[in-house]
């Protein structure tokens, strides 16, 4: 080991290097055979099954940042960073019974697109805007930023150089593939992740004997109060109970039902079904990391809290170090490697279609179909080149995991209002839209600013306030719901035919508007999925 991480052996770095040249080759290769029309390469063609958009949206999601963030908050705090994780399967839940069902049948490209038809033109150009800076600034930069630092840890490789390689393995096959490219390797990820942080528990776990502990109750018994636990009343970094279940859902119904970075699976699906199946897949693979990526870390206080200690970072880096055999090692790393990539390029390929279709073609109707795709690869490669100088950025947080939801709990509030409303709610006005979007955007700006921290070195809301960004992601949604609905009632209301088939008649529609058609309907899936995380919360509360 050296001052900079771990010295790779020459076996794990060989699985790296095979790995990536592996995942490049077929990226590049599940396209070589298909003409990419706009639809092919933004859309994957619309031919994906249930069982790769779930995937998809599964390794879209977790990243570099929650291996390594996650482990380090499980660490600190325990599973109550685990929230991040379940309560995102029940806005999948939304996903898949709420907004897919509209989002497939008025044959929308983008999230944005759909804006346009519920309300307006406006709307549409100013929800893709935000949706690129959130690509740029979330998905992408923060990315970025958590692979050049894990690399640095584990590698001693230089952040630059990490940077660049990453950037560039990733850019080629996301760039000239498009969205089929990115969802073939996506679905290949999710195994490795998911099978790399197991190895990960797996050995936490036949290391415990070897630390004197061999029942439950000698393991709480080593650990912090609490740490086992989801549900906190008086929590120090301000997750408590009320929190999470006010706040994250603004969040989630927002990055979760209305961001192209995750939806486009969805947009790509082959059937209805499939997109709503492919939902309910995906949130019950959210399931697992609070057990392979969150436990992980709890393990490691107990075991190595004598070598970590304050550097909660180090959890992940020091497990493998100390736990990991060599060979198996260059698996954990293929799965870093998995997740920093599929989150980058599902970012890219999502940004590139919002600047083509909403904004491009927007701007110019009768753009012809090789001039979208082009002009969606070079957007790539300048939101990139963006994403990179602002990856530089990241240190300025105390924790990754932490920067991606308080980034994503300055701009989520306003969108979440206008897709929840707009679906919910037949009143809702164009002129609510434009102006929730307008203002809730501001708030958002103010408070990211405010918060960075850009003046001094207090967080002026979080810390000065003493209002954590999930509540600040509630009250702002409170007061853009307040904008929408003042402004939808003084304003004339939508035409019927305007919204004809973009909003459900009542809430009860959702779930009672058709008959059931068997085991297979998202309904009965939904309820099965819903109880079991009833059940779930209810052995770790």
């Amino acid at each position: 080991m050296n001052e900079t991480g771990l010295v790779m052996p020459l076996l794990d770095l060989i699985i790296i290097v095979i790995y990536i040249i592996l995942v490049l080759a077929l990226g590049l290769l599940s396209v070589r055979k298909t003409k990419l029309s706009s639809q092919q390469y933004f859309l994957a063609g619309k031919s994906l099954p249930w069982f790769m958009v779930g995937a998809a949206l599964f390794s879209a999601n977790i990243s570099t940042i929650h291996l390594v963030g996650l482990a380090a908050s499980g660490y600190n705090e325990g599973l109550v960073w685990g929230n991040f994780e379940w309560m995102a399967t029940f806005c999948l839940i939304i996903l898949a019974l709420v907004f897919a069902p509209f989002y497939f049948r008025t044959k929308i490209s983008t999230l944005p697109e759909f804006l346009e038809k519920r309300y307006s033109r406006g709307a549409r150009l100013m929800a893709a805007f935000m949706a690129i800076i959130a690509a740029l600034f979330i998905h992408i930069g923060m990315s970025i930023y958590a692979g050049a630092i894990v690399f640095k840890k584990f590698f001693g490789t230089d952040v630059v150089v990490s940077i660049i390689i990453i950037s560039i393995v990733t850019a080629i096959y996301t760039i000239l593939g498009g969205l089929k490219a990115v969802v073939v390797t996506e679905t290949i990820q999710t195994v490795i992740l998911i099978f790399g942080a197991l190895i990960v528990t797996v050995f936490c776990l036949l290391a415990l004997p070897a630390h004197g502990i061999t029942s439950l109750a000698q393991l709480k018994g080593a650990m912090r109060p609490d740490q086992l636990s989801m549900l906190h009343t008086n929590s120090q970094v301000g997750l408590n109970w009320y929190a999470v279940f006010l706040g994250y859902p603004i969040l989630g119904i927002w990055y979760w039902c209305t961001d192209q970075t995750i939806v486009q699976r969805v947009l790509g699906s082959r059937s209805e079904p499939d997109a709503q199946h492919g939902a309910l897949f995906a949130g019950l693979l959210k399931i697992t990391p609070v057990f392979i990526m969150v436990l992980p870390g709890v393990f490691g206080y107990v075991l190595f809290r004598d070598i970590i200690g304050n550097n909660a970072n180090e959890t992940l880096p020091i497990i493998i170090m100390n736990l990991i055999p060599v060979g198996i090692r260059g698996i954990i790393a293929a799965a870093l490697l998995a997740a920093l990539m599929s989150t980058i390029s599902a970012a890219l390929n999502s940004a590139a279609t919002l600047v083509a279709i909403d904004i491009a073609k927007s701007i110019k109707p009768n753009l012809r179909d090789k001039a979208q795709v082009n002009i969606g690869r070079v957007s790539a490669v300048l939101i990139m080149i963006l994403a990179i100088i602002w990856s530089t950025q990241g240190g300025r947080y105390s924790s990754i995991f932490e920067a991606i939801n308080a980034i994503g709990s300055d701009l989520a509030p306003p969108i979440t209002t206008v897709f929840l409303w707009g679906v919910l709610w037949k009143r809702g006005t164009k002129q609510a839209a434009i102006t929730t979007l307008i203002s809730g955007f501001l708030m958002g700006i103010t408070a990211f600013v405010l918060d960075l921290p850009v003046f001094g070195t207090k967080k002026i809301i979080t810390e000065g306030l003493g209002i954590h960004f999930l509540m600040q992601a509630w009250w702002m949604f409170v007061i853009c719901s307040i904008i929408y609905v003042t402004t939808s009632l003084l304003t004339p209301k939508p035409e019927p035919s305007q919204i004809e088939g973009l909003t459900w008649k009542s809430p009860k529609e959702i779930l009672i508007g058709k008959r059931i058609t068997g085991i297979a309907d998202p309904r009965l899936l939904a309820a099965f999925l819903f109880a079991l995380m009833v059940v779930l919360y209810f052995i770790f509360r």
